[in-house]
């Protein structure tokens, strides 16, 4: 048992993505082994999707509340506190759109025939029957108003319980003083979650290695092509975010050398895609701004530390291009009243993910739920997941630390001699 522990858990999971396919493949090209299919292994697959439903509601709920209500400091910092929220807001709508556009023109699931995939008749109907039944543009904004938050956690309707939570958060900060003991319970609340959701990423490998058998040995080659295919727009995605946005918002706004701004993160950069953890690489993106971009300690703590909570801009590209994928997969046509949906969940998602390695098949739930994609979408990218979290994890550090160079530029915050004493070194 210590031995298995003692293994990082990324390579258990990669492990046991291999170990699926090697077994599941030619498993799949017999028919049946002892009595038993491929599919029959699933039940596993799906335990491991039970569990990671399960963490939705309170993971949203606690997360959504203590970031919102964090955002105190905004009386200290002034004009700091707008202009970060502004930048996270629309460099999420950038990434969430620019994963849109790469799903749309590349296809990444049509290769895919997911119906011969056995997936249960009710799901499909269902999925079907939400496309069928599309809702007005007046309908969808009057249930974003949750008429009882009970139910809406009861049915898991998520855009009614983040408006739910968002007004909690805002209420706790109007409350000043006496918000403060509501707020603890929340943030405890918010680590408490985390915890739990730590304990369900231990159960990744077995739930990897069931659905990567699965899928292997029910689509075969097709699917782990498409899979690879998926794996490299999830990383030309965060190339463009980083490449693009973030280089664009260091050069243009902050005026600032590129190539000295992640020559000074570099260090962030390596030990967010070891660890696949915002929160973790949370001490080493604080020190690189401060020490080697000249960002005031008081705009880094607050910039950096939010956005470890709420800059999920990688996470929320990948969750526009994701749930393409799916509804390519599975047959789900997408309408622009969908793609709409997708690009608010998106960053709503994005901003309620916790910021540990996995979070994000947690946040494909709320998405495809809303967009009637079939939630097997999960059993196909849960095996890959943690390759794309890596990459997904470096571009949310890089874009907290380029958030905070800029608004340290424009709120005069930025030493930057420090910055070229730094590169001098």
């Amino acid at each position: 048992m210590k031995a298995w522990f003692a293994i990082p858990l990324w390579q258990r999971v990669i492990g046991a993505l291999v170990l699926g396919i090697a077994i599941g493949y030619p498993w799949g090209q017999v028919g049946s082994i002892g009595g038993l299919e491929p599919t029959d292994i699933k039940i596993i697959g799906d335990i491991f999707i039970a569990f990671i439903k399960m963490l939705v509601v309170p993971l949203i709920f606690f997360s959504l509340v203590a970031g919102v209500a964090s955002i105190g400091d905004l009386r200290k910092l002034g004009s700091v506190g707008w202009r970060a929220l502004l930048i996270f807001v629309v460099t999420g709508q950038m990434a969430v759109w620019l994963g849109l556009a790469i799903g749309t023109f590349a296809q990444p699931g049509g290769g895919i025939n997911g119906s011969s995939m056995q997936l249960d008749a009710d799901k499909l109907a269902e999925a079907q029957e939400r496309q069928e039944s599309a809702k007005s543009f007046s309908e969808m904004i009057l249930e974003v108003v949750p008429s009882s938050p009970v139910q809406v956690m009861a049915d898991v309707n998520v855009l009614p319980l983040i408006v739910f939570s968002l007004l909690i958060g805002i209420g706790i900060l109007m409350a000043k003083e006496d918000g403060e003991p509501v707020l603890k319970i929340f943030e405890s609340g918010s680590i408490v979650m985390q915890r739990v959701t730590m304990i369900v990423m231990e159960l990744t490998p077995f739930g990897v290695f069931a659905l990567m058998a699965w899928v292997a040995g029910t689509l075969g080659l097709e699917a782990l092509q498409a899979l690879g295919i998926l794996v490299f727009l999830n990383y030309l995605g965060c190339f463009l975010i980083i490449g693009l946005i973030y280089a664009g918002m260091i050069k243009f706004i902050a005026k600032l050398p590129v190539i000295d701004f992640f020559r000074g993160i570099v260090d962030a950069i390596a030990v967010s895609y070891s660890t696949a953890s915002s929160n973790a690489t949370l001490p080493v993106t604080l020190r690189c701004t401060q020490r080697n971009l000249g960002v005031s300690n008081s705009v880094s703590s607050f910039v950096v530390s939010l956005g470890a909570t709420i800059n999920m801009n990688g996470t929320a590209m990948y969750l526009g291009l994701a749930t393409l994928f799916g509804a390519q997969a599975f047959g789900v046509d997408l309408t622009w009243g969908d793609y709409i949906t997708i690009s608010i969940l998106g960053t709503l998602g994005a901003i309620g993910a916790a910021g540990i390695p996995g979070a994000g098949l947690i946040m494909m739930v709320l998405v495809f739920g809303a967009v009637g994609v079939p939630l097997e979408t999960i059993a196909l990218v849960a095996g890959i997941d943690r390759i794309m979290d890596m990459m997904r994890t470096t571009t949310n550090v890089s874009g907290d630390a380029a958030v905070a160079t800029t608004v340290a530029s424009l709120t005069g915050e930025l030493d930057r001699a420090e910055l070229i004493s730094a590169d001098d070194v």
